[in-house]
């Protein structure tokens, strides 16, 4: 098989969502782009073809998918709405932020490994809502990467990572956030957030104070049972290179990494600080700035591989706010490597 890769403009959008809608009706996927990050879409309806999504990326068969709708009317075919959650989408939808319902008996096991709970999103790309408009299915769709690598942001990567493994991908350029959506369950007696996303713990207590973390956020889960969320089970978004995480002033940084220097050892740090850093060193955005930081993450953290990169030492960012998707994302990229100056 020779994956296409098809750029959309305003020009061609139609008739790009028409090919793609066409590919995932008859059972196949697509490299799709969202505002987080690209997708490996498949119809939510065909069975078959979400066990080809496990199948293509690596994925653990005890990882849940996030299904994609456009409308509210695909929504209420899938999940049980509530009161938070008609609140939730009215302030953040279309957009990064994923709500983990009742499901209803029309999602199989093989979309939510068995859960009684659906995750579920309407995305603000238009190319995305274009195609999933266009097919008038929801669509399961986790991000395009292979399992547990580093998520991707650009058609391109999605292009390394599955060449001749599926029929296309539509290129809709670099994605505008960068990490993957906030996921939060709206089925207990509390909004828990079980991952982090650029749509922060603080932007949801706006709307309901009662909203808190789960304790997956911090730490790997154990059960042997279905993870609630992606994201919150297995180590994720590393490259083949060790990743420690360092919580440091950027002088007891330079300190750490220049005792630890070698051949295949590289650094992450933030703009303007690689001169002052005696190995080589990527700026993966601006400090104190989550917004950047997640756009640039992926794309740095797939750079290492690139570069040869054995170790790679990461200053770490702010664990509040924003930066608290990008702090999430490479902690579990070292596999809770973290040290603390």
């Amino acid at each position: 098989m020779e994956t296409e890769i098809l750029k959309v403009t305003d020009k061609n959008i139609g008739a790009a969502a028409k090919k793609a809608a066409g590919i995932l009706l008859s059972g196949g996927l697509v490299g799709l782009p969202t505002e987080t990050v690209y997708g490996l879409a498949a119809n939510a309806y065909n069975v078959e073809a979400v066990r080809r999504i496990y199948r293509v990326k690596g994925r653990p068969q005890d990882n849940p998918l996030i299904v994609h709708v456009s409308d509210f009317v695909m929504l209420n075919d899938i999940a049980q709405l509530n009161a938070r959650a008609v609140e939730l989408a009215r302030v953040f939808w279309p957009g990064p932020l994923t709500m983990v319902l009742t499901k209803k008996p029309v999602i199989d096991p093989a979309v939510n490994c068995g859960l009684p709970t659906v995750a579920v999103r309407m995305p603000s790309h238009p190319v995305a809502l274009a195609v999933i408009a266009e097919a008038d299915v929801p669509l399961a769709a986790p991000s395009a990467n292979l399992s547990g690598r580093p998520s991707t942001t650009t058609a391109q990567h999605v292009l390394d990572d599955h060449n001749g493994r599926i029929p296309l991908v539509l290129d809709g350029g670099s994605c505008e956030v960068g990490v993957e959506s906030t996921v939060i369950s709206l089925v207990g007696r509390h909004p828990v957030i079980l991952r982090p996303g650029i749509i922060s713990l603080e932007n949801i207590r706006d709307v309901f104070p009662d909203a808190e973390y789960s304790d997956a956020v911090f730490s790997e889960v154990q059960s042997i049972l279905p993870a609630e969320s992606p994201g919150t089970k297995y180590k994720h978004y590393a490259p083949r290179a060790e990743v420690v995480v360092v919580k440091s002033t950027l002088e007891q940084f330079t300190e750490y990494v220049s005792v630890r220097a070698g051949d295949g050892v590289c650094a992450m740090c933030f703009d303007g600080e690689q001169e002052d850093i005696q190995i080589p060193s990527v700026s993966y955005g601006r400090i104190n700035d989550g917004f950047s930081q997640a756009r640039r993450l992926f794309t740095v953290l797939r750079m290492m591989d690139k570069l040869g990169s054995v170790r790679v030492f990461v200053r770490a960012p702010d664990d509040t706010n924003e930066s608290m998707a990008v702090f999430n994302r490479l902690i579990r990229a070292s596999d809770f490597q973290l040290v603390e100056l």
